[in-house]
């Protein structure tokens, strides 16, 4: 039992420790990284998106910077029958490309690296009580477009944070969520 509980405790140190060494994108701009972005691949360990991944196409993202440093999301997801909206707002931290949320779930989400035209790896930590929590990473494009380049910056980052490539998905391209988040 003390092994037990040693060895959980030291799991959940470690856990921390990760969290906090998570590089971001250096002077991180919001006004740069706002806009509508396509949702192109998510690696994660989240018991959901693994039952969903096989099912799911290219989301939409809309970025909106509030006016005190805040961030809104507006995320759409394809479904057969709709584009399922779905807004979240992130409130800033001292760090620039840091944000947190904690409406239904507490979320950890930064910015890992971004050129702002053309790419952008988001990282999201969720813990919502009485489940296990979860860890995604995200690749943002500006078009349906990923290269080779970016897709291997994509891997070394969901590496980095633990998750392996039997957790990751290239999404298969739709433009649904897109045109009606733009529109």
């Amino acid at each position: 039992m003390r092994s037990t509980m040693h060895s959980l405790l030291m799991l959940l140190l470690c856990s921390f420790c990760v969290r906090a060494d998570i590089a971001m994108q250096p002077d991180f701009d919001l006004q740069k990284f706002s806009g509508m972005w396509h949702i192109m691949a998510g690696s994660s360990n989240c018991p959901v998106f693994q039952g969903m991944k096989s099912l799911m196409t290219t989301s939409a993202a809309l970025v909106k910077p509030l006016p005190n440093g805040d961030m809104k999301i507006l995320t759409g997801y394809p479904f057969p029958e709709e584009c399922k909206k779905v807004e979240m707002y992130f409130k800033k931290t001292d760090q620039p490309a840091h944000f947190t949320n904690d409406e239904n779930a507490k979320r950890d989400m930064r910015v890992l690296e971004t050129d702002y035209t053309n790419f952008a790896l988001l990282y999201t930590f969720k813990e919502i009580e009485d489940e296990p929590s979860s860890t995604t990473v995200q690749l943002y494009t500006r078009t349906q477009d990923i290269s080779n380049e970016v897709l291997e910056k994509f891997k070394e980052h969901y590496h980095k944070v633990g998750l392996t490539d039997d957790l990751m998905v290239i999404l298969p391209k739709s433009d649904v969520c897109y045109k009606l988040l733009s529109a």
